[in-house]
């Protein structure tokens, strides 16, 4: 007997619904975000379920890491692309679970891509490096704006990464004024040397691939840029 299983990922819970190729329910349980207690509901149903889906949401590393562990093979739903067929969408409680299982048992699910966890970790932690430069940007700018509205000098991009607290001193009259820079000056330079730590760990993880000597062969794309875009993109492997 073939079984499909959704489930419908939430923030503290999760619906699981496992039907047969009829459309027939075998399982239909709200459970406890908890791998364990997940697993344990599937057990019964391991030898014959397929295919376990899963949402792609924010929190569900932990859940398709746990159900592969446990040897289940699962896919990940593309929800951008589902669409609400008519005829199998339900109205009960855990229909979006079922909806979900019979867009596998139709072979119509749209599916994402499982990144290998070690390529994963790498791909959020540049994501942590794009976060980080969009604020020191931002507090750049900010710094910029402040010394533009108290002094009327316009500073270009290459002398503010030269400010310091000197120079901060010298262009600001008032004390508070100076306090305020100066908050932006530490943030900055706090972020500047987190960058630099993260670049370090990431540099460790350095493959060469051929989607990386492909980037890096654009003008102005290093190795940090190209494993960020062959990261994203997710087809990062080693050369042949």
């Amino acid at each position: 007997m073939k079984l499909y299983c959704g489930i419908d990922l939430h923030s503290n819970n999760s619906v699981v619904v496992v039907i047969d190729e009829q459309d027939k329910p075998i399982l239909s349980k709200k459970c406890a975000n908890d791998i364990s207690v997940i697993n344990g509901q599937l057990a019964p149903f391991s030898e014959d379920i397929q295919t376990v889906v899963v949402e792609s949401t924010y929190n569900s590393y932990w859940l398709v890491d746990g159900l592969e562990d446990a040897g289940f093979h699962v896919k990940l739903a593309n929800t951008a692309a589902i669409q609400q067929y008519s005829g199998i969408k339900h109205t009960d409680d855990k229909s979006d679970a079922r909806f979900l299982a019979n867009l596998l048992r139709l072979d119509i699910l749209p599916v994402g891509h499982i990144m290998p966890r070690e390529q994963r970790n790498i791909r959020d932690l540049l994501r942590k490096r794009s976060l980080l430069i969009k604020q020191r940007t931002m507090l750049n700018l900010n710094l910029q704006g402040m010394i533009a509205r108290h002094t009327g000098a316009r500073l270009s991009a290459n002398q503010l990464k030269r400010i310091d607290q000197k120079a901060i001193e010298e262009l600001m009259a008032e004390q508070v004024v100076r306090d305020s820079a100066m908050i932006n000056l530490m943030q900055i330079e706090a972020i500047i040397k987190s960058v630099k730590l993260l670049e370090q760990r990431v540099s460790g993880y350095s493959v060469n691939t051929t989607e990386n000597k492909l980037l890096q062969s654009i003008p102005g794309v290093g190795q940090i840029l190209s494993q960020m875009i062959a990261l994203e993109s997710g087809s990062y492997g080693p050369i042949p």
